[in-house]
Parts: C-alpha cells; structure tokens; sequence
C-alpha cells in the first residue's frame, strides 16, 4: 500500500495549521512531498466554510471575543463549525489517484475512518441519511468539510469530537443543521479522553479508509515548515 506520513502536532493555532497546509499542498502538487495526514488540536475557533451563513454565529462579536473565540474563514466546503482543544482535528493532503478521483467516494472514506476510530473505542457511530459527517444516533461525533484543489490535491478535512466539555459548540449552529446535538468520545464511552489518546487509532483508521499505509513520522513539522519538533512539544510524545 502507498504510504500516508501521519504526525500529532497538539495544539497548532488556526492561521498556522492553515499555512502548513498550503505549503504541503504545494509541496504534494509538485510532487514534493508524500501523501500526508496533519493531526492536531486548535485553541477555541469558529471556521466559516464556503458555504456559510452568517446567522449560524448566534453569539454577537463582543461575547466571542470575550471567549477567546477566534473566528476565521475557511477555503473548505460546508457552513460554520467549532474547533477547541479537545477535538481531534485532521488535515489529510493526499493527491487523489486516478482510480478516486471523486469528491463523494473521498467524503465517504473519511466517513468510514471515523466510524471506525469510533468503534476501536467502543462506539458505535454512523452515517445519517442526507448529512455530512458521523453521529452516534441523532448526536455529530465528527464534522467534514474538504478541499480539493488543482491536481485533485486535497486540503481540510474533519473534526472528531473526543473531550467531556462541549460548549463551544454553543457558540453555533454544527455545520449549519438545527434540531441536532452534538457528542464526543468522552461522552459516549464516559472515559475522559484526550486528543492525544485517540490520534494514533484515527491515523490508522483514516489512513486504511484511504487505501494508504499510515506511517508515523515525528519530524514533519520540521520537514514542513522548517520549525523542529521535539517530543516536548506533542502531548505524550509519539502518539
């Protein structure tokens, strides 16, 4: 199987992880770089999707801001979402071979990663008719919203919901749908777990959906964007 370079990062702040993703993105398109899966978690953000409608923000600018919510537009498909630091955020960049060169089957792989990093923890998470994403019943687990660029290169990707505390999620309406809660894998399994705990299965799980061989490469982020990392500054080390 082709390898897919995996790396948890912890904590990336949104304009960053945004600049590493434009530069692999070119990197991969000039065919630079290998296939690609960015994993990490974000200070307190709503993204806002090409597809947003402002009034999904149902908390005014002043009280945001007061939250240290930072809000930011996004080059990926869907409405409004929220990251913060118990959410495990993925950014596969991966050029779409020849044999997967549709948006749709590309969503439903990522679809099928999640739902199993779901069930390495005992969770039994879903499709829901008519929606992006995964649920555990009527409840979001994760979120999606992609890039795919020149080169069918893509970009962005999901937001899987691990930690107890959810409240940023009050800030919004999920990816623009009313009438639906939202949960995480803390919740669910009623275990306190952490990004951290749940980036290598995701990595994995992502990486097999894909049809890729996840392989764990600590130094990335230097290879990326010229900063070192050190053990020190992932959460745990290797993940």
């Amino acid at each position: 199987m082709i390898p897919l370079r995996c790396a948890f990062f912890g904590l990336v702040p949104y304009e960053e992880a945004t600049r590493l993703q434009e530069r692999l993105v070119d990197l991969v398109r000039r065919g630079e770089s290998g296939d690609t899966l960015l994993l990490l978690t974000h200070p307190p953000v709503i993204t806002l999707g090409r597809g947003a409608h402002a009034e999904n923000v149902v908390i005014p600018d002043d009280e945001r801001e007061r939250r240290g919510i930072a809000l930011h537009e996004a080059g990926r498909g869907g409405d409004v979402t929220y990251h913060g630091p118990g959410q495990l955020v993925g950014y596969p960049i991966v050029a779409l071979r020849n044999d997967r060169r549709d948006a749709h089957r590309y969503l439903r792989d990522l679809e099928e990663g999640l739902i199993g990093t779901a069930g390495a923890f005992g969770v039994a998470a879903s499709r829901l008719p008519g929606f992006t994403g995964v649920w555990v019943g009527d409840a979001k687990l994760a979120a999606i919203g992609v890039r795919i660029g020149t080169g069918w290169v893509t970009s962005h990707g999901f937001a899987l919901n691990v930690g107890r505390d959810l409240t940023g999620f009050d800030a919004i309406v999920p990816c623009g749908i009313h009438g639906k809660a939202v949960t995480s894998l803390a919740q669910a399994t009623e275990r306190d777990l952490t990004p951290d705990d749940v980036a290598r299965v995701a990595g994995e799980q992502v990486a097999a959906a894909l049809h890729y061989d996840a392989v764990w490469d600590d130094a990335l982020l230097a290879t990326v964007s010229g900063r070192a990392l050190s053990s020190a500054s992932v959460p745990g080390g290797r993940p």
